[in-house]
């Protein structure tokens, strides 16, 4: 096993090994050729290769976002680094552990014109959780005797090994991305058979929160005397919550809870399709009365961002008495009227609050669950009238996933349309929903696959995929990987946004139309390539589409651009009875 000589780079790869970050994803590069070898003669961790810097960080997102634990991410001195800042602003709102190491020149030789040299130290201090900003090792051709530079080396490496510890217990400890940057002096390439560094390990501190009965009565006897209630659940990992909790919270009379599409989360009663509860009463002749009724004494939150503007609106519009929201890290004050964070898991919170709660008698439940039953009622009876549109699309690529499935939505449209639908209990949802771009969803995507045991698919649009075709540049794509995209020819969200449609302007500047399509990419690619561009189509298409094969598979469904947002606009209008 070899060693790069640079005793600082001995000390990060060591140190990543040993708080178990054992994926690296490397891209190209000269200056950090040190950390290249170091990582990639290291059995303990698996190194990946990706030349496009912003498709490797959604990449190494996507395997965070699946592991649950930190992937580091490699790269060279210069613009490469800035390439990584979208994924790294996904993974800061999203909670997804990153470490982002950085090679970067010695500090004399920046701004003095030196190449491929910018301004590296703390690039990213708006959207990261530590930045360690490390020290130049020199290695010298010979040892020295001389007491001061023995004294500025050791200092040096003392200082270096515990900023790396700082920044890697600080993405394992707050689960989100870290910076550190490491200037290297040439040579770049030397190497050793033995390591030279034993360096300091600081173990990260992970001990949860823990509630008391004295701190929670008050909020259990809020709770108690409120008539109704609403649990609102963002994005959540799978199987993260007991199911003791979410059968308690679907037996109380007094609790609705609303969950989404990533919220990962079922139950019968829960309501899990928020806009079309919503939606139809912003339609309706007496909205302010039954918003009114919805409007809840109550509103407790946990998990990551909220994808229903319709949700948003009626809490902020129609504001609780009290909002609580339960994360171990943040709370946002997305309603304007957060009263209470309680810094904690959700089943530590539930653990300690349920067995203070007493049962509240309340019709809240029931009437909206009516509510509930006969919107599922029309919603079956619109679909048998609509014309071949995205909506039918999206309802019929739902449904035909097989169970078991590690489904990735890409943003805009597709998150949306998902929505609307009952989907199988057995999939697991994701979505980066920390920044909503259409930037690296395909990445993303593909990373997940690499270390998810399921099957992944993506579901994406095709402003996002063609935005993210690099994703697709790599030799770590399963056989088993799936991607739908659903090509309307442009950004078809905007027409159902306001504007003025059906002009020049809006056409180019808004809604982007195009006439691509992705069968040279999945040429190039290796990808079995598929086409639809009616029913009839798409359903025969997807009766092989998710067996097994030599390559993985993209089908590609063409829908008319101008209906649309007309089939989906009038839904709600519909869906009011």
């Amino acid at each position: 096993m070899k060693y790069p000589k640079i005793p600082v780079a001995q000390s990060i790869v060591a140190l990543c090994e040993a708080k178990k970050i054992n994926h690296v994803v490397i891209s190209p590069g000269s200056r950090n050729a040190p950390l290249t070898i170091g990582f990639t003669q290291n059995p303990h961790i698996r190194s990946y290769s990706i030349v496009d810097e912003r498709c490797a960080a959604f990449f190494a997102l996507g395997m965070a976002q699946q592991l649950q634990k930190p992937v580091a991410l490699v790269c060279s001195s210069g613009s490469a680094l800035l390439n990584y800042y979208p994924a790294i602003a996904e993974a800061y709102y999203s909670d997804i552990p990153l470490v982002v190491i950085s090679a970067d020149r010695p500090i004399e030789r920046i701004d003095i014109g030196d190449g491929q040299t910018i301004r590296q130290k703390n690039v990213f201090e708006n959207h990261i959780l530590y930045s360690a900003n490390l020290y130049s090792e020199v290695v010298l051709e010979s040892s020295t005797t001389d007491k001061k530079i023995q004294q500025k080396t050791w200092e040096s490496q003392k200082h270096n090994e515990r900023e790396i510890n700082l920044a890697l217990n600080a993405a394992i400890e707050e689960k989100g991305p870290v910076h550190i940057n490491v200037p290297f002096y040439e040579p770049l390439y030397e190497v050793v058979d033995e390591p030279t560094v034993n360096p300091l390990q600081i173990l990260p501190e992970t001990d949860p929160n823990i509630l008391t009965e004295k701190n929670l009565q008050h909020y259990a006897d809020l709770w108690n005397s409120a008539k109704r209630k609403i649990v609102l659940v963002g994005v959540n990992q799978p199987n993260s919550i007991e199911q003791k909790f979410l059968e308690k919270l679907a037996k109380d009379d007094s609790v609705l809870v609303f969950t989404e599409t990533t919220s990962n989360l079922n139950h019968t009663d829960f309501f899990t399709r928020i806009d079309t509860i919503i939606g139809p009463i912003e339609q309706s002749d007496n909205a302010e009365e039954q918003f009114k009724e919805l409007q809840p004494d109550i509103l407790l939150t946990f998990g990551g961002m909220v994808v229903s503007k319709k949700i948003k609106a009626f809490l902020r519009n129609y504001q609780p008495k009290q909002h609580w929201h339960v994360d171990e890290k943040k709370a946002y004050n997305t309603y304007f009227c957060l009263n209470k964070h309680f810094e904690t898991s959700a089943n530590n919170f539930f653990s300690s609050f349920f067995p203070l709660l007493n049962a509240v008698r309340s019709n809240y439940r029931n009437k909206w669950i009516s509510v509930k039953e006969k919107r599922q009622e029309l919603h079956e009876k619109y679909l048998e009238q609509i014309p071949f549109s995205d909506f039918m699309v999206f309802e019929t690529l739902l449904k035909k996933i097989p169970q078991d499935y590690l489904v990735h939505l890409s943003n805009s449209s597709t998150i949306r349309y998902a929505q609307l639908f009952k989907l199988d209990p057995s999939y697991k949802l994701f979505c980066n929903r920390g920044t909503s771009g259409i930037d690296g969803s395909t990445s993303t995507a593909v990373g997940a696959a690499c270390v998810s045991e399921d099957p992944t698919v993506l579901l994406t649009g095709d402003l996002g995929f063609f935005y993210d075709s690099n994703a697709l540049w790599n030799n770590y794509i399963p056989k088993n990987f799936r991607i739908v995209v659903v090509n309307n020819g442009g950004g078809g969200i905007f027409r159902i946004l306001p504007g003025n449609k059906n002009t020049e302007t809006f056409d180019k500047y808004f809604e982007t139309i195009h006439e691509l399509d992705a069968k040279s990419l999945c040429e190039m690619y290796s990808f079995e390539y598929g086409k639809a561009t009616n029913m009839e189509e798409v359903e025969t298409s997807l009766e092989n589409f998710y067996r097994e094969g030599e390559k993985p598979k993209l089908l590609e469904i063409f829908t008319p651009r101008k209906i649309n947002d007309e089939v989906l606009l009038e839904y709600f209008r519909f869906m009011r009875g």
